[in-house]
């Protein structure tokens, strides 16, 4: 297993994530109509990079696809970090 694969596999677990809280959203309502347009550009956007990475790396262009997953890992690996730096420190931030 390559390094795409492990940012491919890294990016579909932060999509899901993404679109767990879009469903949940839409079962409780804090997604509506005034926000809907922002959780599809989100949603459009995480699309467009899963995609656009895979069809840049079967086109043999391998490193434009491992710059485009970034663009989606490397906020998803420092959010990850944060949460689990929260959870460890026992609540005290200064």
């Amino acid at each position: 297993m390559n390094f795409f694969h492990l940012l491919l596999i890294f990016d579909a677990i932060a999509s899901l994530v993404v679109l767990y809280f879009f469903f949940v959203g839409l079962n409780d309502g804090s997604v509506s109509s005034r926000n809907m347009g922002l959780w599809l550009a989100i949603i459009g956007v995480i699309c467009i990079v899963l995609g656009g990475s895979y069809w840049l790396n079967l086109h043999n262009y391998h490193l434009s696809a491992r710059l485009l997953l970034g663009v989606l890992a490397i906020p998803a690996f420092l959010y990850l970090i944060f949460i689990l730096v929260s959870l460890t420190n026992k609540g005290r931030w200064n």
